[in-house]
């Protein structure tokens, strides 16, 4: 209900991301049919099924002035009914899923068809010893019909929606292959002469469905460990808050709060909100969030975020954000939109899964045909039909992806990578540049004036005090949120200096700003600015000499650049003087990011090719360059904002896959220009926006850690998908020409899935890499 998109039809239709639980699909022919349910009802511009979360993802929106958005979501949901699915609520889904939180929850049926089939194996395992004896006839048939017929009813009825719709899926092919073996059991029994007792295949039917039933329980419990990111992330809510009331504490539900409640937490509490605190000095533990497993220092001004332990101090906060536009929820709802997605090679799985199941069962019918036509009987014949059958598996093909990258998103998140779609998954692992922002990327960001110098006196202006210069700038600063600005306010402050009034200011984005201060027009920003502006000239040019105290503020500021600083100048326009007249200059110094250098040559062996992007002169940016152990040929200088996409672009044009790597408002054309946008989580939202991928911490370490979880889960989905489809491409054929029994047959079919769901699990054990610098710390 965000968007608005141009109208298709007479009336527009409004963008709603709908979220449908869906339950009763077993494959990736269920996720091919549920899919093309989907988009067949007026308005729905996508739809994307997961088979590994058994939930949908719909984005359109009701057609036409009398469809309103409940009829709408309505008719989503009988279409999946339609189709032969269940349709759930998300009530519904959530306690389905806290009940089955038991490891042992849904063996039932497992423990039953294994006591029922057990008896009929005990003869086949005898034969092996040499032994020969076999149970009655009418004693398998009792021992079979339950498995069949009681714990097989699920096969029957999700194959019998299967054929209403037009289409096949696992459960018809389990329902015929299995029905084949138990019909020709009985056939075979019904022909015997009297005494006489006829090889049977009815372990074969109870069998299989057993394996098959083993599988899908053992998928099901793989099913959860992939989803436990998630179900970790949700279980930080805090459920209550103590809001202040003047001097008493009302115990609310967190859903109650709104933005502006004084909160009280608690030592060990969760905090209950995004917001800051007001009161009292604690430590927050944010590592569920954020990955960084210590303690982070909190104090009046200071952010704490929903879901964080509070340490042992009691605080006192005042709310920002809460519900939806928390931080929790914001994380939560990037990691749920990472794994809802369909990744761009699952879409070429899903074409060959829609032909997967009419295919194997023309194959079945070649295979009665085939055997039967070279003289074997209709009995063997039907006996490898159904192992064909019975070792078909398209549930491999369907969770392959999925189940990877829920796996590698949900790890990902844990350590403080949030990752927002399986597109920039698959991008950052093509990834062979990387290109740095610098300031609060590989800076800490937070820089600090470090010298004033003021203009001295000239023949028609007297010179100007370092305290007065710091006070024109701070006032015309005041409100800024950028770094700098902050820097100089915070100088001024710290020598107790009144800020002025402040009349009129404006941005001017890439070179500073411009404002009326105490009635003076000023101009603070780059040097640049300033030389188009002709208030000052660069040292090197011969006509700097004309403006002694100007041309001295030049020399200095080179010097200053030299050394590495940023530098800055103030000015001022004057009545009747073409060129603004200089001030004063101001420098700042930041210094790089802890770990920032071993992060960068961790890249380099990669190997990945460095890029440092810095709207600063060069000599300043190469001096923070040598800093980080970059090359002057890896540095690019004075780019302005609008030229940093451009540079992303020129190096795209090189054939490089390009990862863009910022922090602030001003990346974010960069961001989204290049083929991977990494934003740090410390920035703005803007750049978050912007960004394929958003890491929780401003630690340079993880730009290396996000490629290499891309890199091993995309390596995971590949593995899946080869080992699908060769299991398949091999199994069908060795069964067709009768190398398999049913029930080898289905214990390769119940092995498939689980093997598939195993691999990607081993995603759950990787840990970013710590660098030297790391290494050591607690």
């Amino acid at each position: 209900m965000r968007t608005t998109v141009p109208p298709v039809s007479s009336s527009p239709v409004t963008v709603l991301p709908v979220d449908l639980a869906i339950g009763g699909m077993s494959c990736a022919s269920c996720v091919a049919r549920v899919e093309k349910a989907l988009k067949a009802v007026p308005g729905v511009q996508d739809a994307a099924v997961n088979l590994a979360t058994e939930s949908a993802r719909v984005t359109g929106g009701p057609e036409g002035a009398d469809v309103d958005a409940a009829d709408w979501q309505a008719r989503l949901r009988r279409a999946v009914r339609d189709a032969g699915y269940e349709p759930r609520t998300a009530e519904a889904a959530e306690a389905a899923a806290a009940a089955d939180g038991s490891p042992w929850a849904g063996f039932g049926p497992v423990a039953a068809g294994i006591a029922l089939s057990a008896p009929l194996v005990l003869p086949m395992a005898a034969g092996a010893l040499d032994g020969h004896w076999m149970l009655p006839a009418w004693v398998q048939l009792l021992l079979a019909a339950p498995v069949q017929f009681w714990l097989g009813a699920r096969f029957y009825r999700a194959g019998w929606h299967a054929v209403r719709a037009g289409a096949g899926n696992m459960d018809l092919l389990v329902a015929l292959g299995t029905s084949a073996a138990f019909g020709l059991s009985l056939w075979l029994w019904w022909r015997a002469a009297p005494g006489e007792m006829p090889h049977l295949y009815f372990e074969a039917s109870a069998v299989v469905i057993t394996l098959v039933l083993l599988g899908k329980w053992l998928e099901a419990r793989a099913k959860r460990q992939t989803t436990a990111a998630i179900r970790a992330l949700q279980a930080l809510r805090p459920v209550t808050a103590h809001v202040l009331r003047g001097a008493r504490e009302v115990d609310l539900p967190v859903a109650e709060l709104l933005a502006g409640d004084r909160l009280a937490v608690r030592p060990g509490e969760r905090i209950p909100a995004d917001g800051r605190v007001l009161e009292g000095r604690s430590q927050a533990d944010e590592s569920m969030l954020t990955g960084e497993p210590l303690p982070v220092d909190k104090a009046p001004g200071d952010t704490l975020t929903g879901g964080a332990v509070n340490g042992d101090g009691r605080l006192v906060m005042q709310v920002s954000a809460t519900g939806a536009e928390s931080v929790l929820a914001r994380i939560i709802r990037l990691v749920e939109d990472a794994q809802a997605a369909k990744a761009p090679i699952q879409r070429t799985v899903d074409r060959v899964a829609a032909v997967f199941v009419p295919v194997v069962l023309a194959i079945a019918v070649l295979t009665v045909a085939g055997w039967w036509l070279a003289g074997h009987g209709i009995e063997v014949a039907l006996v490898h039909a159904v192992a064909v059958l019975v070792i078909a598996c398209p549930c491999a093909l369907g969770l392959a992806t999925p189940a990877a990258l829920m796996a590698g998103t949900g790890v990902a998140a844990r350590h403080g990578i949030l990752i927002r779609d399986a597109e920039a998954l698959e991008r950052a692992q093509k990834v062979d540049t990387v290109v740095f922002d610098k300031t609060g990327t590989l800076t800490v960001g937070r820089p600090k004036l470090v010298a004033l110098e003021a203009a001295a006196a000239a023949a028609d202006t007297p010179a100007m005090e370092g305290s007065e210069l710091l006070r024109l700038a701070a006032g015309l600063q005041a409100g800024s949120e950028h770094p700098l600005a902050r820097a100089v306010v915070a100088a001024a402050e710290a020598q107790g200096l009144a800020l002025p009034a402040l009349d009129g200011a404006r941005a001017v984005p890439g070179r500073g700003t411009e404002g009326t201060v105490e009635g003076r027009p000023l101009l603070l920003g780059s040097l640049r600015w300033m030389e188009a502006e002709g208030a000052m000239r660069p040292a090197t040019d011969a006509r700097a000499a004309d403006d002694a105290p100007a041309a001295a503020l030049a020399r200095r500021a080179a010097a200053l650049q030299a050394g590495g600083h940023t530098v800055s100048a103030l000015a001022e326009r004057l009545p009747g003087r073409a060129a603004p007249r200089l001030l004063g200059l101001l420098a700042f110094g930041d210094a790089p990011r802890p770990g920032a250098r071993a992060a960068l040559q961790v890249l380099r062996a990669r190997p990945v090719r460095l890029v440092l992007l810095s709207g600063d002169n060069r000599d300043a940016a190469l001096a923070m360059a040598a800093r980080l152990g970059l090359a002057a040929d890896e540095v690019q200088a004075e780019v302005l904002p609008a030229g940093k996409a451009e540079a992303v672009r020129a190096l795209q044009q090189e054939g490089r896959k390009v990862a863009m790597v910022g922090d602030g408002i001003n990346d974010a054309p960069a961001l989204a220009a290049a083929d991977v946008g990494i934003a740090i989580g410390s920035g703005t939202d803007v750049a978050m926006q912007a960004a394929g991928i958003t890491l929780m911490r401003p630690d340079p370490a993880l730009v290396g850690a996000a490629l290499d979880i891309a890199r091993r889960t995309v390596a995971k989905i590949r593995q899946n998908l080869f080992w699908a489809f060769v299991y398949n491409l091999a199994g069908i054929p060795l069964a067709a020409f009768g190398l398999l029994s049913p029930v080898v047959a289905g214990a390769a079919m119940a092995l498939s899935s689980v093997s598939v769901l195993a691999n990607a699990l081993l995603l759950r054990r990787w840990t970013p890499a710590r660098t030297a610098e790391t290494e050591g710390k607690p």
